[in-house]
């Protein structure tokens, strides 16, 4: 009986190992299409786009680079909100974060607006919380006139694989089953917009 244990601590190994390699190929792919945010905003400067009221929300985990989702937009739809805001979230290690050291805002340039949120590993991310404590900072935010750009990556096996094949099927599947940034973030879902992009593994 003692192989049962030992089985199930292999497959959870090869789970996370295929999972932790999956996403650092991923997070390098997506970066090689992204823009630094300082360059995007000077060439917002000479070349501005059509501009609408509201608050633009993009999630990136790199808050000095341009998400694929504000690209998309600027590409296809050629409009830019009045407002738009980089957030990150990020997850300390500790188990909970001050509220003093909840959020922080940066304004720069262009009504661009760079903003952090923080959560100990044992909290819940709540965007919609975070952004209300914004106002304090200088960066007032009205949900009902604010939109959430979310990129969706369309995961396929690539042509020339970086992990077997059967390890990329693993990761997109396992992908797939991952919980959805809006539920995970608490997101409204009536102000998410997803922008999907294809990705190969």
């Amino acid at each position: 009986g003692a192989w049962v244990p030992l089985l199930f601590g292999v497959v959870m190994a090869m789970l996370i190992w295929t999972w932790r390699r999956g996403a650092g190929i991923l997070v390098a792919k997506t970066r090689r299409i992204e823009v630094p945010l300082a360059d995007l905003i000077k060439s917002l400067e000479k070349r501005p786009p059509h501009i609408v009221k509201g608050t633009a929300v993009f999630l990136t985990s790199d808050p000095s680079f341009v998400p694929t989702a504000l690209l998309h937009n600027l590409k296809h739809n050629r409009v830019l909100h009045e407002r738009v805001v980089m957030l990150t979230v990020r997850t300390e290690e500790i188990p909970h974060v001050e509220e003093s050291e909840r959020v922080t805002v940066e304004a720069l340039p262009k009504k661009f607006y760079r903003v952090i949120l923080r959560y100990g590993f044992m909290e819940k991310p709540d965007v919609t919380d975070g952004l209300s404590r914004c106002d304090p900072l200088g960066l007032p935010i009205d949900m009902m006139q604010t939109s959430f750009f979310l990129g969706r990556e369309n995961l396929v096996p690539s042509v020339h694989p970086r992990m077997a094949l059967w390890r990329e099927n693993l990761f997109i599947a396992l992908n797939k089953l991952s919980q959805s940034a809006p539920d995970f973030f608490r997101i409204p879902a009536d102000r998410v917009i997803e922008v999907g992009t294809k990705v190969e593994i």
